[in-house]
C-alpha cells in the first residue's frame, strides 16, 4: 500500500473511532437525563409535578392562614361549580397524625377524626408547610395527571434542545478531531514504515503541543535508528576490510608452503605469524571497545598522579622514538596533581595517544606532553608536529576505524581503533578528550580529569 493510501486508511479508522466515542458520550448523556427524570417522577415529592395538583396548593394555603384543619370543608363549598368538585368527591384529607379531616368532600362522616391507612393503589400526596408535613391528600391515581404524559411533555423539549446542541458540538468535535487525527495517523504510518525496514521515514511536526512533541520524538528516534544502522553497516565493512589483508597474507604464505613454492622455514613463517598478531590485536581492540561502549568494562580506580602515569608510558616509548629520531618529552607543571582513575586503563589511553603521534610524525620530528592543573581539572596534552588532520575531519577522529585518506593513511599502520578506545576509556572514568590542530602544524589531543578530591 502506498504511503498516502496508508495514511488515509489510518485517518478513516481513527476518525470513525473518535466519532463513535463522541456519539456514545452524547447518547449516554441523554440516557442519563432520561433516567434521572424517570426517577424524579417515580417518587412523590413537593417538586414532583404529578403531585403538585392545584388542590394541594389550596390546602397548604388554607392551613397556612388558619393554622388548623377546622372548617376545611369550606373549600369544597367554594368549588361546587368548578371542575375540582368531582376531585373532592374522590379524595380524603388527613391531618399530620393521619386522622381524617375531610371524607369525600364532607366533614360529617363516621370516619372523621379516625386514623386512616391508605389502601393499596391509593396515592398519598403530602401536604407541606415550610418543609414540614401538616397533612396528606389521599386520592385514586386515576384522578391524577398521567405521569407518562407529563414526563414526555417535559422531556421532549429537553431532548429536542439536546439534539440541537449536539449538532454544533459534533461539528466542533469533528474539526478538533482533524487536528489530532492527521498528525497521529502520520506518526502511525511512519512507524509502520520504520518497522518494515525503511529508516528514512519522517513525519511533519504539526498539531497540538503534545502531538508536536510526539512527532519530534519520533523523528529523533528514526534518525538515531538510521544512524545506528549506518554505523553498524560501516563497522561490518571496516572489520571485513581490516581482516582481509592479514588473512590474505597468511593464506598466501601457507598455500605457498603446502604447494612447495616456499620452503617451510622461518623466512616464510614469521610474516604469517606477524599477521596473526595483527589479527589478535584487532580482535582484542574490538572486544575492549565493545565493553567500554556498553559500560561493561571493569575499572579499579584509585588516587594516582597523572604525571607519574605519563612518565612511565613515556619511558616505554623512548626506544621507539629514538629509533625514528623523534624527540619525546614531558613538561610536568602539576607534579602534585592527583586524579581518581584506574591506572592501567589510563596508561593504556596515554600509550594509545603517544603511539598514534609517533606513527604519523616524520623522522626528525617531535612529540611533547604538557601536564597542567586548572581550577579543579587536571589536563594532559599530547602534541606533535606531524601533518595534522584536515579541519573537516576533526569531529570524526574518535570514531571507530576512522582514518584520513590523506596525511594519515592506512600505510601508516593501525586499524583506526586507538582514538575510539581512548575516548571510551576517558569518558567512562568521568574525563573528557578533545582534539585540535596546532597553529604551527601538527595535532594536539587533550585529556582532562577532575582532581581526586572531586571524586572521593
Amino acid at each position: 500500500m502506498k504511503p498516502d493510501a496508508t495514511i488515509r486508511s489510518i485517518q478513516r479508522r481513527l476518525f470513525v473511532l473518535l466519532l463513535r466515542a463522541f456519539a456514545t458520550s452524547v447518547l449516554l448523556t441523554l440516557l442519563f437525563v432520561f433516567i434521572v427524570t424517570a426517577i424524579f417522577f417515580a417518587y412523590p415529592s413537593r417538586y414532583n409535578p404529578t403531585s403538585r395538583i392545584p388542590i394541594v396548593a389550596r390546602l397548604e394555603t388554607y392551613y397556612l392562614i388558619r393554622g388548623t384543619w377546622g372548617g376545611v370543608e369550606t373549600l369544597v363549598s367554594a368549588d361546587v361549580t368548578t371542575d375540582y368538585h368531582q376531585f373532592w368527591g374522590n379524595s380524603l384529607v388527613l391531618d399530620a397524625q393521619g386522622r381524617v379531616v375531610l371524607d369525600r368532600g364532607r366533614a360529617d362522616t363516621p370516619r372523621i377524626g379516625n386514623l386512616y391507612t391508605p389502601a393499596k393503589g391509593e396515592f398519598d400526596v403530602p401536604i407541606l408547610l415550610d418543609d414540614q408535613q401538616v397533612g396528606s391528600l389521599i386520592v385514586d391515581p386515576s384522578f391524577l395527571p398521567a405521569q407518562g404524559l407529563i414526563a414526555l411533555s417535559w422531556l421532549m423539549p429537553v431532548g429536542f434542545l439536546s439534539m440541537i446542541m449536539a449538532i454544533p458540538t459534533i461539528l466542533i468535535g469533528l474539526l478538533l478531531m482533524r487536528r489530532f487525527v492527521t498528525p497521529l495517523s502520520e506518526v502511525i504510518a511512519a512507524a509502520r514504515t520504520v518497522a518494515s525496514g525503511d529508516l528514512s521515514a519522517r513525519v511533519p511536526v504539526s498539531g497540538p503541543d503534545d502531538l508536536r512533541a510526539l512527532s519530534d520524538s519520533f523523528n529523533h528516534m528514526a534518525e538515531a535508528l538510521e544512524l545506528s544502522d549506518r554505523e553498524r553497516r560501516d563497522l561490518l565493512a571496516d572489520i571485513a576490510h581490516e581482516l582481509r589483508t592479514p588473512l590474505t597474507v597468511i593464506r598466501g604464505r601457507l598455500e605457498g608452503v603446502v604447494d612447495g613454492i616456499y620452503p617451510p622455514d622461518e623466512k616464510q613463517i614469521v610474516p604469517a605469524l606477524e599477521e596473526t598478531y595483527l589479527l589478535e590485536r584487532l580482535v582484542e581492540d574490538l572486544r575492549l571497545l565493545t565493553l567500554a561502549e556498553t559500560r561493561q568494562l571493569q575499572f579499579e580506580p584509585r588516587d594516582v598522579s597523572l604525571g607519574d602515569l605519563a612518565e612511565r608510558v613515556l619511558h616505554i616509548f623512548t626506544a621507539e622514538a629514538d629509533e625514528k629520531n623523534i624527540s619525546l618529552q614531558l613538561e610536568n607543571n602539576a607534579p602534585q596533581a592527583q586524579i581518581h582513575v584506574d591506572p592501567q586503563r589510563t596508561e593504556q589511553v596515554i600509550g594509545n595517544l603517544i603511539g598514534n603521534a609517533l606513527r604519523y610524525v616524520p623522522a626528525g620530528g617531535k612529540v611533547w606532553l604538557t601536564l597542567e592543573q586548572k581550577d579543579k581539572l587536571v589536563g594532559l596534552e599530547i602534541n606533535d608536529n606531524g601533518p595534522g588532520v584536515p579541519k573537516e575531519d576533526l569531529p570524526y577522529i574518535f570514531e571507530r576505524f576512522w582514518r584520513s585518506e590523506k596525511s594519515r593513511s592506512r600505510t601508516s599502520g593501525g586499524a583506526g581503533l586507538g582514538l575510539a578506545i581512548a575516548r571510551q576509556l576517558v569518558e567512562a572514568q568521568g574525563g573528557n578528550i578533545t582534539a585540535k590542530n596546532l597553529q604551527e602544524g601538527g595535532l594536539q589531543i587533550s585529556i582532562t580529569f577532575p582532581v581526586a578530591s572531586q571524586n572521593t
